[in-house]
C-alpha cells in the first residue's frame, strides 16, 4: 500500500477518537446537546467561509462566477435535501413531544453526517493527491487534517448518541463521515491518481462550502435553540470555531 493512502488512512480514522470521545460518559443532557450543535454548526462554518470556499476562489482558472455560482448549488441542493426528508410536525396528535424531538434530532443527525462526509471526501482526495506530489508537504496536512477530524467526530457523535441512546450507532455515524474521507482517497489513487484538475477540486470545495453552510444556519442552531431555550448556542458556535480555527493554524505552515 502506497504512504499516501496510509497519510490519507490515518488522517480518515481520527475520527473515530473524536467519536469515543463524544460517547464517553452517560447519556448528554439538552444543555450539553445544545451546545454540541452550536459546536457542530462553528465547526462547518468556519470550514466552509474561511477554508473552503476562499480556497476555491483562489484555484488558478477558477472564476468567481463558477466559484460562488457552486456555492449558490450547494446551498440549493440542501434546501432540496430538506425537503425530501421526512419531517416530524407539532401538530401529529399521535406523535408526543418527546417523540417529536427524537424524530428531529435524528434528522439532523442524519443531515449533519451527510454534511461533514461531503467536506471529508474532497478533504480525502486532496491529502492523496498532495502526497503523491510532495511527501513532505503531504504528511503536513495529513497531520492537520487529522487534528481538526477529532473534533468533527465529536460533533457527530453526540448529536447521534442524544438521538438514539446508542453508543455504538453513535461511532458508527461519526466514523461512517471519516471513512467518507478515506473514500476519497481511494477513489484518487483507483482513478484519479495524482492528476486531479484542480479546477475540479475547488468546485467540489465550493459546492461542499454551499452545503455545509445552509445546514449550520437553518438546521444546527435553530435546534441547539429548540432543545436548550435558556441558554446561548452562539457559545457553541463560537467555541467551535475557536477550536477549529486552532487546527487550520497548524495547517498554515504546510501551505505551499
Amino acid at each position: 500500500m502506497s504512504v499516501p493512502i496510509i497519510l490519507t488512512l490515518l488522517a480518515g480514522g481520527a475520527t473515530f477518537i473524536g467519536a469515543i470521545l463524544g460517547v464517553i460518559g452517560q447519556k448528554p443532557s439538552n444543555r450539553v446537546l445544545a451546545f454540541a450543535l452550536g459546536f457542530a454548526a462553528g465547526i462547518m462554518l468556519l470550514i466552509s467561509l474561511m477554508e473552503m470556499l476562499p480556497a476555491a476562489l483562489n484555484t488558478e482558472g477558477m472564476s468567481p462566477v463558477l466559484g460562488y455560482g457552486m456555492f449558490i448549488i450547494g446551498l440549493l441542493g440542501y434546501f432540496t435535501l430538506d425537503r425530501l426528508l421526512p419531517h416530524a410536525h407539532a401538530h401529529d396528535t399521535d406523535i408526543s413531544s418527546d417523540n417529536i424531538a427524537t424524530k428531529k434530532l435524528k434528522r439532523t443527525a442524519l443531515l449533519l453526517t451527510l454534511g461533514i462526509s461531503l467536506h471529508n471526501f474532497p478533504e480525502g482526495i486532496a491529502t492523496f493527491v498532495t502526497a503523491s506530489s510532495n511527501m513532505e508537504l503531504g504528511m503536513g496536512i495529513a497531520l492537520a487534517v487529522a487534528i481538526h477530524n477529532i473534533p468533527e467526530g465529536l460533533a457527530v457523535a453526540g448529536p447521534v448518541y442524544a438521538a438514539t441512546g446508542s453508543k455504538s450507532k453513535a461511532v458508527l455515524w461519526a466514523g461512517l463521515s471519516g471513512c467518507a474521507e478515506i473514500l476519497g482517497g481511494l477513489l484518487a489513487f483507483l482513478v484519479l491518481g495524482a492528476h486531479t484538475p484542480p479546477v475540479v477540486m475547488a468546485a467540489i470545495m465550493a459546492a461542499v462550502a454551499g452545503i455545509m453552510v445552509a445546514l449550520s444556519v437553518d438546521e444546527l442552531m435553530p435546534l441547539a435553540r429548540q432543545i436548550d431555550p435558556q441558554n446561548n448556542p452562539s457559545y457553541g458556535v463560537l467555541c467551535g470555531m475557536a477550536v477549529m480555527g486552532l487546527s487550520l493554524v497548524l495547517l498554515q505552515p504546510y501551505t505551499p
